[in-house]
């Protein structure tokens, strides 16, 4: 995928509902990689040993390799839990996410439909209550200006669209941005005007990049 929506960076967070005396707890986390998932997964079943079930849900999509989902019922009937999990994060279009309800019975009988509505609506909230963010392919390139320039050339980069990911100040300023591939020439010929001509952007690689908007929109 060109664009990825997700998460923002660092995010965990937990949500809970309560639906006849059984609880629901969600912990939303974002993942980029199955293990991360999977390690997550592990740490709510050990913080949740008493618990009923720990059914689980992710949606990743690796830069270089194809999207991968997993659920899993965790003991409740067949396709009452995971898939509904599994089906709120793609409703959402919300990737690189894992999704874990824990749930605590609480006496009463729900029924299939009950479940599917549990589990679909606390993975809902908690997606909803989430920071999203957007990845996108941008290349990385990197510059070293003088510290009386820094300032104001970093700004001008900004005003055009560029995103700041480093800023390195000693007797010279270190500054790393990423942009969209097609507008190199464009930042290219804005450092130089900016500069004088004495600047140029060193390619360093092209990799995923977190925004907090999606592209169109920054």
């Amino acid at each position: 995928m060109a664009v990825l929506r997700t998460l923002a960076a660092g995010t965990l967070l937990t949500n809970e509902i309560e639906i006849k005396r059984s609880r629901f707890i969600t912990t939303l986390a974002r993942t980029d990689t199955p293990e991360e998932a999977r390690a997550l997964i592990d740490e709510v079943k050990a913080d949740h040993p008493q618990a009923r079930h720990n059914c689980s849900a992710y949606l990743i999509d690796p830069r270089d390799a194809a999207p991968l989902q997993h659920s899993s019922d965790d003991g409740e009937p067949s396709g009452t839990a995971g898939t509904p999990m599994l089906e709120a994060l793609r409703a959402s279009s919300t990737w690189n996410a894992t999704a874990v309800v824990t749930r605590y019975f609480g006496g009463i009988l729900l029924g299939g439909g009950g479940l599917v509505r549990a589990y679909s609506t606390s993975v809902s909230e908690a997606v909803a209550s989430a920071r999203i963010a957007y990845l996108a392919d941008r290349c990385v390139l990197r510059t070293d200006l003088d510290p009386s320039d820094a300032g104001r050339i970093e700004g001008e980069l900004r005003a055009k669209g560029a995103t700041v990911l480093d800023t390195v100040w000693a007797s010279r300023v270190s500054l790393t941005i990423a942009i969209e591939p097609a507008r190199r020439e464009n930042f290219d010929a804005c450092l130089a005007q900016a500069s004088a001509g004495v600047a140029k952007f060193r390619y360093v690689e092209t990799r995923r990049v977190e925004l907090d908007a999606p592209p169109s929109a920054v």
